[in-house]
Order: C-alpha cells, then structure tokens, then sequence
C-alpha cells in the first residue's frame, strides 16, 4: 500500500486520553488511522503491554504509516508499590525509546499508550511525563493515554478527554473479546 505523504504539521498539540472506561488506546489507533489517510506516520509506544493484541497485526499491514512497540512483559503488572525493578527498568527503557522516536523528525503523531497508567503504578514519576511535553516539537502530535492522569499533565495538555463508564458488559461477566478489547 503506497499513500502519498499530501501534508505535514504545521502545529502539534498534546492530548491526553483518561478515564474508567474501554477506549482510550482505540481512540488513540483511531486517530493513528485517520493520520495514515492523509500520510501522516504515527509512532505507538505501549507501556505496560507484552501481550499480543490485534493491532500488532493491523500496524504490520499499514508500515511505515503506524509502527507500534511495547515494552512490558507477558504478565500484567499487578503490584504497584513497590513495583518490580524489571518492570521500572522496561518503563524507563520504553520511555526513552518513544522520546527518540518524538524528536527523530520521523513521526508525525507519537502516542505514549498507557503511560499514564505506568505513572500510576509507580514505574515513571510525572516529572518524566512533564519533560516529555516540554520536549515536544512543534510539529509534532503526542498523545498520552491511560487511567488516573495526574492533574499536572491534564493542566499541561492542550486537550484532554475522559472516558467514563456509563455500562460496561464486564459486570455481567463478559471477558475480554479478540478484535474487541485486544
């Protein structure tokens, strides 16, 4: 598939996607997909993530559009304090990465999936978030979801948007669904 890069940005903005609810790193991809249209290249750095998810497989079909990396292991993390070193050490490996991929003048659009949540459970301190906006280059976009996004980044942020759980089907025991939730 061959798109023809028809535009570049001008002004990025950085956005945080939070929340309770399904749908932060969907709107993320989303956003990720509609910037392939116009032949914008996005770069996904999944904090927290190993596991296989069924955009690995999309992102493959749509290089050098949407690249996609994770760094955490199989296994979620489920103990936030203290947190495991090997986890800490993937975290901070990660976002060094996804800063390179930021200011490589590669990218359009950088996502920082669930680093907001590695914040929460101990593995990045907001101080390393903070510097990441501050480091941003004008053209390009970040976008940084997952829960519990401290009030610092959401007063740093151009544009925050919060997924609240209105219903959610897990209540009734519905599991997570291949090509629905990973």
């Amino acid at each position: 598939m061959t798109i023809e890069k028809r535009t570049h940005l001008d002004k990025g903005y950085a956005q945080v996607y939070t929340g309770n609810c399904k749908g932060k790193t969907t709107a993320a991809l989303g956003l990720a997909f509609r910037a392939m249209g116009s032949g914008l290249r996005t770069y996904v750095g999944q904090f927290m993530k190993g596991q296989h998810y069924g955009e690995l497989d999309a992102a493959e079909l749509v290089k050098p559009y949407i690249t996609i990396e994770q760094y955490g292991r199989k296994d979620l993390v489920h103990v936030k304090n203290p947190p495991l070193p090997e986890d800490v050490k993937m975290a901070e490996e990660g976002l060094a990465r996804a800063r390179d991929a930021m200011l490589s003048g590669e990218y359009d659009i950088v996502v920082f999936d669930e680093i907001l949540t590695a914040h929460d459970f101990n593995l990045l301190s907001v101080e390393s978030i903070l510097e990441l906006l501050k480091s941003k280059p004008d053209n390009v976009e970040i976008v940084f979801t997952g829960r519990y996004a401290p009030q610092e980044v959401m007063d740093a942020a151009d544009l925050v948007t919060e997924m609240v759980e209105v219903r959610h089907y897990y209540v009734n025991g519905v599991c997570a669904r291949r090509g629905i939730e990973f």
